[in-house]
């Protein structure tokens, strides 16, 4: 095992001609009771160049022949995937972007909400982003609400306010629950080891940096445009540690480490000691021996430092 190998890498690809300017993603996993909130949501928009991607990831409950009857009587675009084995969440993200026949790309969860006017001003926004920039911003991300009307997270420092999501994230201009879209064509371009995705939960985080690392900006704007369902019963947030959320844990260290460590440190040690206690701890519910870490990290200091660290792993809560 080396979780170094398995981390994923961008490789710029040819662009594609799409068919819409969003496809709205949304996974679900036994969403029987909040999946036509989601519908309603998109028939209700005031742009209607979109697709909605559907897949379901082998849910246990009623979630299929709920989604059934709603595609037979949507006016929307819909295309429906069932797996029918459970590959979960990130797995399913991959899938998406492969299927995506919209030039943006925009994750939407199978409990939430959004606002008529959402994929509007998503649209404007990006259009008036300066040409001279285009290029270079691969997302737009906004604000929250949750479904009692109170924001989820701070706002962003300024409106239009152009980052790299990992540098702003060190500089807590990023706080809190976001969502946005990405392009297609960037998603499309990042090399995923198949082999990642076989050994527990990952992160999307892990993809993000990615965008990041590879020089992307992401254009954050200081509105509120989904409705982000709190305290939901099932959610992966109120999911005790495991195995297989260890491993993503772990993988997304290590990521933050080889690609950050060397340009960020000094700007936010706090962030990476943090970083780097939260893999070990993560690590003690993973039964891989000490080598594998020294050999995944790219650094000597890290090396070190887990190589000393490491029998104090126990004690780390």
């Amino acid at each position: 095992m080396n979780f170094n190998a398995l981390l994923p890498f961008y490789q710029e690809k040819s662009p594609t001609d799409y068919k819409y300017k969003f496809t709205v993603f949304t996974p679900v996993f036994n969403c029987e009771k909040s999946i036509e909130r989601v519908h309603n949501s998109l028939l209700n928009q005031t742009f209607k160049d979109f697709e909605w991607l559907i897949i379901n990831d082998a849910s246990t409950d009623t979630s299929h022949d709920v989604i059934t009857k709603i595609i037979e009587a949507s006016p929307l675009n819909i295309n429906y995937v069932n797996n029918l084995e459970n590959k979960h969440k990130m797995s399913c993200f991959i899938q998406s972007i492969a299927m995506a026949e919209g030039e943006f790309l925009l994750p939407f969860d199978g409990d939430d909400e959004c606002y008529p006017n959402t994929l509007e001003i998503f649209n404007s926004e990006y259009e008036e982003i300066p040409e001279e920039l285009k290029s270079k911003v691969a997302a737009i991300t906004v604000l929250c609400n949750d479904q009692y009307g109170n924001q989820v997270g701070d706002s962003f420092p300024e409106d239009s306010f152009y980052c790299n999501t990992f540098e702003a994230k060190l500089d807590k201009q990023i706080v809190g629950e976001k969502w946005g879209f990405t392009k297609t064509d960037v998603l499309r371009s990042i090399i995923v080891n198949p082999d990642m995705l076989n050994f527990g939960f990952i992160p999307e985080n892990v993809i993000w940096n990615t965008v990041a690392k590879s020089g992307f900006l992401t254009k954050c704007v200081n509105e509120v445009l989904r409705i982000y369902h709190v305290g939901v019963e099932g959610s992966i947030m109120n999911t005790p540690m495991t195995s297989r959320s260890a491993f993503g844990i772990v993988l997304n260290g290590i990521a933050e480490y080889n690609w950050f460590f060397n340009t960020y440190f000094f700007k936010s040690p706090v962030f990476f000691l943090k970083s780097l206690y939260i893999t070990l701890r993560s690590s003690t519910y993973l039964e891989y021996p000490l080598k594998v870490y020294v050999m995944s990290f790219n650094s000597y200091i890290i090396k070190s430092l887990i190589f000393i660290l490491w029998p104090f792993r126990k004690f780390m809560k």
